[in-house]
């Protein structure tokens, strides 16, 4: 089935562009995914939703498509799910300090992403110099949950047809709606999920917000630190938590205002081995963890608890 028909609604330039609906979202994301449409089509989407923008109801369409498509991983119990499609360019990449703390403390966590990406450091590789490879299947997921580590999928195990999407960016120099859709991802069933999601533009972080609200989601919505779901180490940033689709203030926080008095002891490299270095030393009460991280997984465990998750005191080492 050939995508032209949509091309043509969508690729009208930013002001005589038309949206598609929830039901064309979802035709067009599943036409794409299954490879029903060429290369030069799959590029021309990219590039016209590119300059478009996505409304609500296009996003929804497009991630119903993704999800009937991903791997299915069961969980009896609720799971942090937090992707990671960004990686580190100036900052250290602690998303992986962020996952392991919160398996630390019990919580099932996944996390999800490319194992390289030319410029960034990935949570893949940090997690890699932690003796913690990528999974390959739901059986390497449950060990990890049973050994309280978080488990690392690949998008490429997750779903190679969305990783092939993603895949676009080098042939095309932007990123492209199968970003976001894989921001939005759950790939969990059996219970429920805190989906993690972050967002470096305001107007898409309004587009979740208004995602979270109609659909009823459990997320937490942040402007993460380079666009990766965790707190910024130096900063304290705003975070809401939305549990089925209402906000929850006692599982949020206001952003931190003023000038920063002290900034944290952060690795001067940002590469994979030594930010794993650090991490073991902020797990290990060797370093001071970053006080705006230590908030973030006290409101994930907060909001876990509501989701059905086994309370466990936070250990306060780090």
């Amino acid at each position: 089935m050939s995508i032209a028909p949509f091309i043509k609604e969508i690729g009208r330039g930013a002001a005589g562009a038309r949206s598609l609906t929830r039901a064309q979202a979802q035709e067009l994301m599943a036409t794409v995914l299954d490879g029903g449409a060429s290369d030069l089509e799959v590029g021309a989407f990219a590039l016209a939703m590119r300059m478009k923008g996505e409304t609500l109801d296009e996003l929804a369409g497009f991630l119903q498509a993704a999800q009937e498509r991903c791997l299915r991983i069961a969980s009896d119990r609720p799971v942090v799910v937090i992707p990671s499609y960004n990686g580190a360019r100036r900052l250290p990449n602690l998303t992986p300090l962020l996952a392991m703390w919160l398996a630390r403390e019990g919580a099932r966590v996944l996390v999800h992403g490319q194992p390289q990406d030319p410029g960034r450091v990935t949570s893949a590789q940090i997690f890699h110099d932690l003796g913690l490879p990528a999974t390959q299947g739901e059986a390497d997921i449950v060990s990890a949950w049973a050994r309280h580590e978080p488990a690392y999928v690949d998008t490429a195990l997750l779903d190679p047809r969305l990783q092939r999407l993603l895949d676009v960016r080098r042939a095309v120099g932007l990123r492209n709606s199968g970003h976001t859709v894989a921001k939005m991802l759950d790939p969990c069933t059996g219970s429920r999920s805190l989906r993690l999601v972050s967002f470096t533009h305001p107007e898409f972080g309004k587009l979740m917000h208004a995602w979270a609200e109609r659909d009823g989601v459990d997320a937490m919505l942040l402007r993460g630190t380079e666009g990766e779901a965790v707190a910024d180490p130096r900063r304290q940033p705003r975070i809401d938590t939305y549990i089925a689709g209402v906000a929850r203030p006692e599982w949020s926080v206001a952003a931190q205002d003023g000038v920063v008095a002290e900034l944290p002891l952060l690795p001067r490299e940002i590469d994979a081995s030594r930010t794993a270095l650090y991490i073991q030393a902020v797990l290990s009460g060797e370093k001071p963890a970053p006080a705006p991280l230590a908030r973030q997984v006290q409101l994930v465990l907060g909001a876990l608890s509501a989701l059905g998750a086994p309370a466990r005191p936070l250990d306060r080492r780090a």
